[in-house]
């Protein structure tokens, strides 16, 4: 499996292939605002986080997106501490998703009987999966809830599956207490979405030039850059003095 590397938020910009990886995450992104969306019209339960996300919008005067896109930097805001850095991929995140979930739900009305409900539920979980390698195959940065957990988890010296479960149970607990909706859909996306991932990621990490090998390709540009200015003021001069010489 092609490695994930972790990159300043200057290196990821600087890795090479960044056309091909901006349009993948991009793609990726809105996938995944649309796999969210898929599951709110599923009506069988949300993920984790929009489990939240459904209960905020319950008291505030913001749609399910724009409470994913607030939700977003206020997370960010916990990066502060934690000396998380943003990439491109992580404010990107922020953006597209609730966006893209917004303009799906404005496209796909409620749907009334089980078994639409129950594909439209399935079939988020595996696109969110799918939109999920897509974008973290990227490697732009990561988005600001799993910065949170990586964060939290460098910081408490925790495992990683550690915070992750705490963090989603207590996120869980409050979308309930707000009103939120839970139900088998979040069960379905919480055994499903690691396993999904896990084997689509292989086929979308974009593959970065070796670090060693970039450097020594620059250094080789430079070189014949210098070689090249060299020889050419050479010929310049050389030219000059045979001027100078004619009668």
């Amino acid at each position: 499996m092609p490695q994930l590397a972790d990159l300043g938020p200057l290196a990821q910009l600087r890795a090479g292939r960044l056309p091909r990886r901006l349009v993948q995450l991009l793609v990726g992104l809105t996938f995944y605002g649309v796999s969210l969306a898929m599951m709110v019209r599923g009506d069988l339960g949300l993920a984790p986080w929009d489990v939240l996300h459904s209960g905020i919008a319950r008291w505030l005067p913001l749609s399910f997106g724009q409470t994913v896109v607030v939700m977003s930097f206020v997370v960010l805001l916990a990066w502060i501490p934690l000396r998380e850095v943003p990439g491109v991929g992580t404010l990107a995140n922020a953006l597209v998703i609730g966006t893209s979930a917004d303009l799906t739900l404005a496209l796909l009305g409620p749907v009334e009987a089980l078994v639409p409900r129950a594909g439209l539920t399935v079939g988020g979980v595996v696109l969110c999966a799918f939109a999920t390698a897509l974008y973290i195959g990227a490697q732009l940065g990561r988005g600001p809830r799993d910065g949170l957990m990586t964060g939290l988890a460098r910081r408490t010296g925790w495992s990683l599956r550690l915070v992750r479960t705490g963090l989603e149970v207590g996120i869980v607990l409050a979308g309930l207490a707000l009103g939120g909706h839970i139900g088998l859909g979040t069960v379905l996306y919480a055994l499903a979405i690691g396993p999904l991932t896990q084997r689509w990621l292989p086929a979308f990490v974009v593959t970065l030039p070796d670090p060693q090998r970039r450097v020594a390709m620059s250094a080789a540009v430079s070189v014949a850059t210098i070689t090249s200015t060299v020889v050419n003021r050479s010929s310049v001069s050389h030219s000059s003095r045979s001027v100078s010489t004619r009668p």
